[in-house]
C-alpha cells in the first residue's frame, strides 16, 4: 500500500471514529433531554407533588445544589470513572434538572414551551453542524465567551435583588448569544477532543460531550423563553 493509499486510509478511518463519537454524543443527549422533559411533566401531572416543591423551597434548593455536585463530579472526575457510572451521574442529574423544569411547566403555557423548545432546537441545530464543519478556529471565541459566562452570572444575581427590567433584557439577549456561540464552540471542541483520542475512553467521552451540549441547550432554551414564553397565568 502506497503512502497516498495508507494516508486515505488513516482518514476515512479517523473520520468514522469521528463520527461514531459524536453519534454517541448526540444519542445521549438526546435521552437526557427526554429523562428532563419526563420527569418535569410527571412533576406537574403527579397530585401534590408540584404543590410541596413550590410550598417547601429548601428541597428546590437542595436539588439546585446537588445538580452543581454532580456537574462538577463529572467534569472534574470523568476520567477516573468508568463509562457506566459517567453515564449514570448524567442521566440522574437531567432528571434531577427535569424535577426543577416542573416550575417552568407550570409557570408557561404548553404551546409557548414548544414554541421555544423548536426554535432552541433549530438554531442549536445550525450552530453545532457550524462548529462541526467550520474550518475556523473557534478557540479564542470560546474563551471569550466562557469568561462573558462570569459577567453574565454576576449580572443575574445583581438583578435578583436589584429588579430591573432593561438589565433583565440585557441579560436575556447576552445569554443567548453566548449560548448561541458556545454551542458551536463546545461542538468543535468535542469533534477534536475525538480527533485527538486524549483524556478519556469513547465512552467517556460521550458522556462528557453529551453533558456539554446538553447545557448548552438548556441555558439556550432558558433565555429564549424569556422572549417567547408565555404566562401560564395571562
Amino acid at each position: 500500500m502506497n503512502n497516498y493509499n495508507l494516508n486515505s486510509y488513516n482518514n476515512q478511518a479517523l473520520d468514522s471514529h469521528v463520527s461514531g463519537v459524536m453519534k454517541r454524543v448526540y444519542v445521549k443527549m438526546f435521552l437526557a433531554m427526554i429523562v428532563t422533559a419526563l420527569a418535569a411533566w410527571a412533576c406537574t401531572v403527579i397530585p401534590g407533588i408540584g404543590m410541596f416543591l413550590a410550598t417547601h423551597s429548601w428541597v428546590y434548593w437542595g436539588i439546585a445544589i446537588l445538580e452543581l455536585v454532580l456537574v462538577f463530579s463529572l467534569s472534574g472526575a470523568i476520567n477516573k470513572m468508568n463509562s457506566s457510572t459517567a453515564s449514570l451521574i448524567f442521566y440522574l442529574y437531567s432528571l434531577l434538572n427535569g424535577v426543577t423544569f416542573a416550575f417552568i411547566f407550570m409557570a408557561y403555557t404548553p404551546v409557548s414551551i414548544f414554541k421555544t423548545f423548536a426554535i432552541t432546537a433549530g438554531v442549536f441545530g445550525a450552530m453545532s453542524i457550524y462548529g462541526y464543519f467550520t474550518e475556523r478556529d473557534l478557540t479564542k471565541i470560546g474563551s471569550f465567551l466562557t469568561m462573558a459566562i462570569i459577567g453574565l452570572f454576576i449580572a443575574m444575581i445583581v438583578n435578583i435583588f436589584w429588579a430591573n427590567s432593561t438589565l433583565e433584557w440585557i441579560v436575556s439577549i447576552a445569554g443567548v448569544i453566548i449560548f448561541v456561540g458556545l454551542t458551536a464552540w463546545d461542538t468543535q471542541k468535542i469533534k477534536q477532543w475525538a480527533e485527538s483520542g486524549i483524556g478519556a475512553t469513547d465512552g467517556r467521552l460521550a458522556t462528557i460531550g453529551a453533558l456539554t451540549l446538553y447545557l448548552d441547550f438548556i441555558n439556550l432554551f432558558l433565555f429564549l423563553l424569556r422572549f417567547f414564553g408565555a404566562s401560564s397565568r395571562d
